[in-house]
């Protein structure tokens, strides 16, 4: 028995002897087998790749505006090590933040974080000053946090853009005068409590109950069901003090549907206050660093004064006012505030992409695999076809959407009463196609990077878990596309009755003669600002036609106008993608008409056309209604690969033209061999 137990001692000493030496190598031995090769080796794409435009230009022409307040906030957040700082490729320096922390832990940073940049001032005017120029500059402001962390942005977010903006937009003078200050400089810290676990998108159908009680001059605010809990709510697990909630409003047996109401969760030393009941919705596939939460209301009562009382009021007496008589128009005048939220999703996703497609490309331009010869250097990337065509038609997308999100923050700050009403349209749009566009491209950088785009500290892969969650909240994608269509069926049918053309949404094409499509497609047509609106308005003003046809269809066999729109749901899906890419080819096509400058016209020119053929070679409704011939559609995709051919010299300059700073990219972006040598392991 002993000499068995020996034996087996002595067996495990060697194995300890053999690992040890497998770990503890001597430095010498470890660096000299270790030569590089001829085509193993990492050189600048600078060095190789000139700018023939002025990325500054470009830069501006995509950021729209506050581009030197853009970059005030990266260097601030850069230089403090709340942010995380690591020093990689000799010393390169990068910020991301530590997605190896618990939740907790990224919750707790988020606060120091936003404690950080409140005392640095960045907050300053953004619920207090209402001026064109205030919004802009807080829009700018938190697209760049969104490119360091989205629980960053996203905690900051709800915090200013749903409670802040509820009260600014739902209350009155009142409500701004109690409320917006101490919001700034976060003495409360403010939730928003729409969404329940029983209803999401469809905000009508929320069960949490208000009643009002005229003998005390309070609203009762009661959660009646499980389904009734407030669900999702950024801020409620931890450390909001105050909520929005969205409750259906009773008086005197009346139901007087969806209202706004301020309620207190916690006091001010953080504890949860009575008939307030908050759960933690747990560990996410992103966004960790938002202390998601779920609220059940007990027969909570608030101040008459608490309801956010804009669009309508309860006088003392329990009586309901309101300027506005029919119930359907009082509830889009109540929610039309809330676009500002998808505004915002907008803008991330876009810079999100941005982020991701410089990555991949300065890596596609310093990384090489396999040999044309069997002597010669491997090749880079970027200069296979098939790797341009993965990349390319993505950088001309993000260029285009850039567009689109300042279009649509135009829109936003004029706040007319049309402006507000085509924001509604727009924003459902956009939203909905920038953030299923950003899922698209962080996929397809991730495998462009094939393994390291796996690694955390590259970005790419975590930024598809972070920012996943933009397809559903503030509207899933798909409801938001189907609320395009309706509009825009609306629309038709008013000017229909009215007989009068088209004005607005920038369906005015629809008065004009129904353009011709060329049969015989040449280069030179295909890449004609012409032909590309003519074919993308033909195809949206046939489809608009189409789609009403088929409603008006389903209505006369007996269906209702509700179940005929559902029943026409794929009619639609096309017809709302076709008005968001119209609407993103016109004003792609202005900014490009505004450029004086004429090596930057020239590949503005380029990714325009790039955007308008990959968006005709990714949609069958072109081929599938006739506005192209089978022959058509190979001219097309021949017309992608030329693109692509003639847009590779430009890729560097485009993605520079980003203005995403070097530390918040990712060490596969530049020398990645040095990044991951023996050396850096310490670094890691």
């Amino acid at each position: 028995m002993g000499s068995l137990f020996n034996s087996g001692v002595d067996r495990a000493a060697r194995r300890a002897t053999i690992l040890a030496n497998h770990l503890i190598q001597p430095e010498l031995a470890a660096t000299s087998l270790l030569s590089a090769s001829n085509c193993l080796h990492y050189n600048a794409p600078e060095l190789t790749n000139p700018a023939s435009f002025n990325t500054i230009h470009l830069r501006q022409i995509l950021d729209g505006h506050h581009v030197e307040t853009r970059d005030w906030l990266f260097k601030l957040m850069e230089e403090s090590p709340l942010f995380c700082p690591k020093r990689r490729c000799e010393g390169k320096v990068f910020v991301t933040p530590d997605y190896n922390a618990t939740k907790e832990q990224q919750r707790e940073m988020t606060m120091r974080r936003i404690e950080f940049l409140l005392n640095n001032g960045v907050f300053e005017g953004w619920l207090t000053d209402f001026s064109a120029e205030a919004t802009l500059r807080k829009f700018g402001l938190l697209e760049s946090l969104g490119v360091y962390d989205h629980s960053l942005a996203i905690k900051v977010g709800v915090h200013f853009i749903l409670w802040g903006s509820a009260i600014k937009f739902f209350g009155t003078k009142n409500h701004h005068d109690r409320w917006l200050s101490d919001t700034e400089k976060y003495k409360i810290r403010g939730c928003f409590a729409m969404t329940e676990l029983g209803h999401g998108s469809n905000v009508r159908g929320i069960e949490t109950i208000a009643t009002y009680d005229s003998s005390t001059r309070e609203f009762i605010i009661n959660t009646p069901s499980e389904s009734a809990q407030k669900y999702w709510i950024g801020g409620a697990a931890n450390h909001a003090t105050h909520t929005v909630v969205f409750a259906q409003l009773h008086i005197n047996g009346r139901h007087e549907g969806v209202h706004a109401f301020i309620a207190q969760i916690r006091d001010s030393n953080g504890n949860i206050c009575p008939n307030i009941r908050i759960a933690d919705c747990g560990h996410k596939i992103g966004l960790n660093g938002v202390d998601n939460g779920r609220i059940w209301f007990d027969n909570v009562r608030v101040p008459r004064e608490n309801l956010l009382n804009s669009v309508a009021d309860v006088l003392p007496d329990g009586q309901y006012v309101s300027s506005i008589k029919d119930p359907d128009q009082r509830f889009a005048a109540f929610l039309s505030p809330l676009t500002v939220g998808r505004l915002t999703i907008t803008a991330e996703a876009v810079y999100i992409s941005k982020v991701a497609l410089a990555i991949a490309t300065r890596y596609a331009l310093t990384r090489r695999a396999f040999s044309v010869t069997p002597s010669g250097p491997e090749v880079l990337l970027l200069d296979y076809p098939s790797h341009q065509r993965r990349l390319i038609p993505l950088l001309a997308k993000v260029c285009a959407q850039s567009c689109s999100t300042n279009f649509l923050k135009t829109l936003y700050i004029q706040s007319t009463p049309e402006a507000n009403k085509a924001m509604h349209i727009y924003s459902s749009a956009l939203k909905a196609t920038a953030s299923w566009q950003n899922m698209i491209t962080l996929q397809e950088c991730r495998e462009a990077c094939g393994g390291q785009g796996l690694k955390t500290e590259n970005r790419i892969g975590i930024l598809k878990g972070e920012y996943d969650v933009q397809c559903t909240f503030e509207g899933d994608n798909k409801v938001l596309m189907q609320q395009v269509s309706k509009a825009l069926l609306s629309e038709y049918l008013a000017v229909q009755k009215k007989k009068k053309p088209f004005k607005g949404l920038g369906l005015e094409h629809m008065n004009g003669p129904l353009p011709v499509i060329p049969a015989d497609l040449t280069s030179s047509t295909l890449r004609s600002s012409k032909f590309q609106t003519d074919l993308f308005c033909l195809r949206e003003r046939d489809l608009l036609k189409q789609f009403v046809e088929e409603v008006s269809y389903y209505q006369a066999q007996g269906e209702s106008k509700e179940k005929a729109f559902l029943l026409s749901y794929q009619l639609a899906e096309e017809l709302a993608r076709a008005f968001t890419e119209r609407t993103t080819l016109q004003v792609f096509l202005e900014a490009e008409m505004n450029v004086l400058q004429a090596p930057l016209k020239e590949v503005m020119g380029l990714l325009r056309s790039m955007y308008a053929m990959t968006c005709i070679d990714e949609v069958a409704s072109f081929f599938r209604y006739g506005y192209l011939s089978v022959d058509n559609g190979a001219a097309v995709r021949k017309e992608v690969v030329a693109l692509c051919t003639d847009l590779r010299p430009h890729a560097l300059a485009i993605v520079s033209s980003f203005g995403i700073p070097d530390s918040y990219l990712s060490p596969i972006a530049f020398d990645w061999i040095e990044a991951n040598s023996w050396s850096n392991l310490s670094s890691e």
